[in-house]
This record gives C-alpha cells, sequence and structure tokens, in this order.
C-alpha cells in the first residue's frame, strides 16, 4: 500500500527560478534540471551547498530556501564550488569561469559559434554549412532527407 504524503498550506505545484517554471511536484535535485544548464549532479551539489535537502519536494521550499539555492546557481565559486564543475571554463572573451544557466546558455553558444565562423576555423565553416561538426561519417548518413537509390524500369 502506498503512502500517503501530506501537502503542507504553502505547497507551490509551479516554483517559479531563474526564469523557468519548475514543477514542484518533484524532488528539488530533479526538478531544477528543467532549467537550461543545471543537471543532476549540479543540483544535487547546489542543494547541499545551501543547506537544502534534496530528497524534498520542490513545491515545499520556502522563499529563503529558493533565494539561497539561486544564490548558489548564480555564483558557485563563492560557496567553494569547484571551477572543474562549472559549465563555463575559461570564457574565450572575458577569461573568467562561471556557470551559465537558462537563456545564458543559448547566448554564449550562439556567440561561440559566430566567433568560430568569423575566424573560419573548421568547426565554424561546418557550423555554417550545417555539415557534421564532430568528426561524424558524412557519406552515408545524415543526407537530411533526400532520396538516393534506383528507379525501377518499367
Amino acid at each position: 500500500m502506498a503512502t500517503l504524503e501530506l501537502i503542507p498550506d504553502h505547497f507551490q505545484h509551479i516554483v517559479r527560478l531563474l526564469n523557468t517554471n519548475v514543477d514542484g511536484n518533484r524532488k528539488v535535485a530533479f526538478a531544477f534540471r528543467m532549467v537550461k544548464g543545471i543537471g543532476v549532479r549540479f543540483s544535487f551539489l547546489c542543494c547541499k551547498k545551501a543547506g537544502v535537502d534534496p530528497a524534498r519536494r520542490a513545491g515545499s521550499l520556502t522563499i529563503e530556501e529558493i533565494e539561497r539555492l539561486s544564490d548558489v546557481f548564480a555564483d558557485p565559486l563563492k560557496y567553494k564550488i569547484p571551477s572543474w564543475f562549472l559549465n563555463r571554463q575559461r570564457d574565450p572573451k572575458t577569461g573568467k569561469t562561471e556557470h551559465v544557466t537558462s537563456n545564458v546558455v543559448d547566448i554564449k553558444l550562439r556567440d561561440d559559434k559566430e566567433r568560430l565562423k568569423k575566424i573560419r576555423a573548421n568547426r565554424g565553416v561546418r557550423h555554417a554549412y550545417g555539415w557534421r561538426v564532430r568528426g561524424q561519417h558524412t557519406c552515408t548518413t545524415g543526407r537530411g532527407g533526400r532520396v538516393m537509390g534506383v528507379t525501377k524500369k518499367k
């Protein structure tokens, strides 16, 4: 028989964090995966640094706990999270190591692709043509829906 969890009075079914709607029924560490740039391991580590139990439901978090978590997400180096754990190390423009989330991930990715195209690097040229970038075989795969083959004679 399944146990029934009591829903507290301040339970939120949708939690707003870093410009993203997060499902309040999921556990904290897994709910924050909905924010772009935050994975499970980073979410568990940030919960530990912010002093939040990752087994709790995200909707049961108080406003102070959400603010602490968003502060850890915004500046993880201040909370002694190692730099190899962050997703933006040695940024080409600024040289800083930081962790980018939500729409900043898309902006940084677009800037990186534009920088590669501008300097005419091999990766940039392949991005510009829409070809495979990471060394995959392209002879027979990824033809983009074009029909190849021999037609039958009547």
